[in-house]
């Protein structure tokens, strides 16, 4: 995925705000390539970790509670100047921190329901169509075909469908939800000064979530699972913007959008590694194929 377009991640994991262009070192693209690596390896074993809270507290409450947490620890750090901020500014924020409370809703409900791999292929189509179209690359939509392929592929086992009718629908909606989020990003960032509309977005998130998420989890509180909740409230989505940001610095951001396109495949990777999870080949290959897409779909955007 090209980086200009893909800011977000899986559940609001990664960056929120467009980086600028800034000339790679040499020396320092190694660490970035690490660096995006582990940042999708956050988000994507970040959510397979979520399962035992997501069952604890349902979908709506594991939402919330991460929220909670992620946008308190970084207005604390950030401290955005609340009451200094435009109509336009307050509308994006807004609009942006409903799509995220709602992304990541359908997430945790799609991989409450069905495995992880084919959540995060089924949510990939999402920002895939939005590259490919965004780049005004409408005669590429063999791209869209092809991944759409590979999750009919990830959706079939040899003996039967692996996903349910909810959990598809789940995570179709968190697709749209990210294609959404992709959209109103850059008009964010360009709107804000530093990690304030981060900051911004993720406070209006969490309030969005209070309703339905307060409901759910309020009664299944315990000290630990607060403690858990914080644990990967750092995971995701605070640890893995500071490693995107840093590596966007070290690395062109055309290769940065081609190592995105691994997220399916990470997914996949953390849901066998946590979640045991199994792959037969054909599955595999349909992850192979979502992959394929989105790097084809990257570099094509990069060459228009």
């Amino acid at each position: 995925m090209d980086q200009k377009l893909i800011e977000g991640g899986t559940d609001g994991g990664a960056a929120l705000m467009p980086h600028p262009d800034v000339a790679p070192s040499t020396g320092g693209i190694a660490a970035g390539v690490l660096m995006c690596v582990m940042s999708m390896s956050c988000i994507q074993f970040g959510s397979a970790l979520s399962a035992p809270i997501i069952n604890a507290y349902g979908p709506a409450g594991a939402t919330w509670l991460r929220l909670v947490f992620a946008s308190v620890a970084l207005a604390i750090i950030v401290r955005p100047k609340i009451m200094s901020y435009s109509r336009s500014q307050w509308l994006g924020v807004l609009a942006l921190g409903t799509v995220s409370a709602l992304m990541t809703t359908a997430f945790f409900s799609a991989i409450a329901r069905i495995p992880l791999g084919l959540a995060v292929a089924i949510e990939f189509l999402g920002p895939l169509l939005v590259a490919t179209l965004g780049f005004g690359l409408s005669r590429q939509l063999l791209w869209p075909i092809f991944a759409a392929i590979g999750v009919l592929l990830l959706a079939y086992d040899g003996e039967e469908w692996v996903g349910n009718l909810p959990g598809i629908l789940f995570a179709i909606g968190a697709g749209a939800g990210w294609a959404c989020y992709i959209l109103l990003t850059k008009k964010v960032g360009n709107a804000f000064q530093g990690l304030e509309g981060l900051s911004m977005s993720l406070l209006v998130a969490a309030v969005v979530s209070t309703p339905f998420g307060f409901a759910s989890a309020a009664s299944h509180l315990t000290g630990f699972g607060l403690l858990e909740i914080a644990g990967l409230a750092l995971l995701v989505p605070l640890l893995p913007y500071v490693l995107e940001m840093v590596a966007l610095r070290r690395m062109p951001t055309s290769s940065f959008g081609i190592l995105m396109s691994l997220e399916p495949a990470i997914g996949a990777f953390a849901g066998f590694i946590i979640l045991s999870q199994p792959m037969t080949p054909s599955q595999m290959f349909g992850t192979a194929l979502v992959v394929s897409a989105s790097i084809g779909a990257t570099i094509f955007a990069a060459k228009g």
